[in-house]
């Protein structure tokens, strides 16, 4: 496995898909390899360090990884690649992209904001503008929509324009591991009026539930691809989280090539299938109406049904 310039402890996206290949680990009795990349030239040498490893499959952990992945997959046909949030590689058999639909469960926690905010304003920001953390963010935005439009509200989004599809971004030269950067980023959304903030940046997203934790309670924080509860330190500051099942996809692609199964066909993660969710409420359970926690599971079945319709065009 080769992460990407997160490093496989960043809480959230990079550590959800290695625990998956520690699952096969233990599971399945693979023997495993790792490599940590800490910048975007050392992409193309750390995925030929799994192939000189004799590595029967390996996985590159985000799109960052795709030219370096699909070049390795080509000169290296008779080794497996899987590569989290990226689709596929066209001509290329021996490839599979592992993609989430991450603007379902981020829909359900915009309209859990909206009913959840004690001021009216709720905020998101992005570490950098890309498909797979604007999709979060469109999601989100939909759900606050809905949530106005069933309860004659107007609860107010800031951090993010959809139909301009620009926001809030750390930016930077490393804009999801600067933790600083997203608790200034946060702080503006809070000098804003914005109680309740959906971070979509990786590690940089401490800094918000940082400056969650500093509000005295003030203000709480949604965490994204990982349930923040258990992999951060603020999980008392974390009302729920938006996760991304790249673990179980991870899981399913290792035990696809140990079995002689693996495909190119992209594995899509939805509500549907389970490959993304709405984590626990944890700490913030009792703090749920029981007739939101109710409405939150309609909305669930409807989105499922299609009778809900997202639309992103970050969406896989």
């Amino acid at each position: 496995m080769v992460s990407d310039a997160g490093g496989f402890d960043d809480k959230s996206f990079n550590e959800t898909a290695h625990n998956g290949m520690m699952r096969a680990k233990d599971e399945l009795g693979i023997q495993t390899n790792q490599i940590e990349s800490n910048a975007e030239g050392e992409y193309a040498g750390n995925v030929q360090a799994m192939i000189d490893a004799n590595c029967n499959i390996v996985i590159t952990v985000g799109f960052a990884l795709a030219t370096a992945t699909e070049a390795a997959a080509k000169q290296n046909p008779d080794v497996d690649f899987a590569i989290v949030d990226f689709g596929s590689f066209e001509g290329v058999d021996n490839a599979k992209g592992l993609l989430f639909n991450a603007a379902e469960p981020s829909f359900l926690a915009g309209y859990l904001a909206a009913g959840m905010s004690e001021t009216g304003t709720v905020g998101t920001f992005g570490g950098a503008k890309y498909p797979t953390v604007t999709i979060f963010m469109d999601g989100f935005h939909q759900g606050v929509q809905y949530y106005n439009e069933q309860k004659g509200a107007s609860v107010q989004l800031i951090g993010w324009d959809e139909a301009a599809q620009d926001g809030q971004f750390i930016g930077g030269n490393n804009p999801f591991g600067d933790i600083p950067g997203g608790k200034n980023t946060a702080s503006t959304l809070i000098a804003q009026g914005a109680d309740i903030i959906l971070p979509v940046a990786g590690p940089a997203g401490l800094g918000a539930l940082q400056a969650a934790q500093e509000s005295g309670g003030k203000v709480k924080g949604i965490w994204v691809d990982s349930d923040g509860f258990e992999s951060t330190e603020y999980g008392e500051h974390i009302i729920t989280s938006v996760e991304k099942g790249m673990d179980v996809a991870v899981f399913e692609a290792i035990q696809a090539s140990l079995d002689g199964n693996f495909d190119s066909e992209p594995y899509v993660g939805t509500l549907e299938n389970g490959g993304v969710s709405l984590s626990e409420f944890h700490d913030f359970d009792a703090e749920v109406p029981e007739e939101l926690k109710s409405e939150l599971e309609q909305i669930k079945a409807d989105i499922v049904a299609g009778t809900i319709e997202i639309t992103s065009p970050s969406q896989p």
